[in-house]
């Protein structure tokens, strides 16, 4: 493995492309489960049938965990949709039928979402009275097992000059109720600024599956409570704008 080309940076982990092969270089004090459980969860979902990276290595080298995949040679459809704002629509459809399709696979050794849910909430700064709310609205959902990717973004879709795509980056991946997977998404969007795109994208969701806006809607308070567990100051105070609105429609 050579480690000449980085292609990306993250806060847990670097990441080097070697002809084929994409290497994440993980930083020390990165946990040896959450490495684990990221290769586990993307072993499991290549038996899905989806096109994603194959999982062809974990091992170590000084310390660092290392996770080798296949790399997949295309565009991000975050950057189609910059660089051809006039076929946003068009984009905006692809990913929504991406992300459906994702639904109708099942992976059933994953974590169960309402399980990761509970305990993100638990670890939140949130009040007892609130995070008592959100746990009573957390348990009255529905029970589903579909897969849920957990961060599904045009930024972890990968257009291919072909046309197809392959999804990336299943550590956060889970099965459960698929409208938890949706609000995620649309929180994303939010948190971006892309009011109008994040509107966009649930009109779209809806009219795929003939449910309501407020039946995604409502898991927002219990999504924004979960992302905000990672103490980002910047998303900080609108999240709690959605976390504080329990009846959020």
């Amino acid at each position: 493995m050579k480690f000449d080309n980085v292609i990306a940076k993250r806060s847990d982990k670097t990441v080097y492309r070697d002809g084929d092969l994409k290497i994440k270089v993980y930083n020390e004090e990165t946990s040896k489960v959450n490495v684990l459980v990221s290769a586990l969860n993307q072993a499991k979902i290549e038996e899905t049938g989806l096109n994603v990276p194959k999982l062809r290595a974990v091992t170590t080298n000084e310390g660092k965990w290392i996770v080798v995949t296949d790399y997949i040679e295309g565009t991000p459809l975050d950057v189609l949709m910059k660089n051809h704002p006039e076929k946003e629509d068009e984009y905006l459809k692809m990913f929504v039928d991406l992300q459906a399709s994702v639904h109708t696979k099942r992976s059933t050794g994953l974590l169960k979402i309402k399980e990761k849910m509970s305990a993100k909430i638990s670890q939140t700064d949130l009040d007892e009275c609130l995070k008592y709310e959100l746990h009573a609205r957390l348990e009255g959902m529905p029970n589903h097992i579909k897969l849920c990717h957990g961060d599904f973004n045009p930024s972890n879709v990968i257009v291919k000059e072909n046309g197809e795509m392959f999804i990336i980056d299943w550590s956060h991946a889970t099965q459960g109720n698929a409208s938890a997977d949706v609000a995620r998404t649309y929180l994303i969007f939010k948190l971006e600024g892309k009011d109008t795109i994040a509107d966009k994208y649930l009109d779209l969701f809806c009219a795929k599956t003939g449910l309501a806006r407020s039946y995604y809607l409502r898991w927002l308070p219990i999504v924004a409570a979960s992302q905000s567990v990672k103490k980002n100051e910047a998303e900080k105070e609108l999240l709690l704008k959605w976390v504080n609105v329990v009846d959020f429609e």
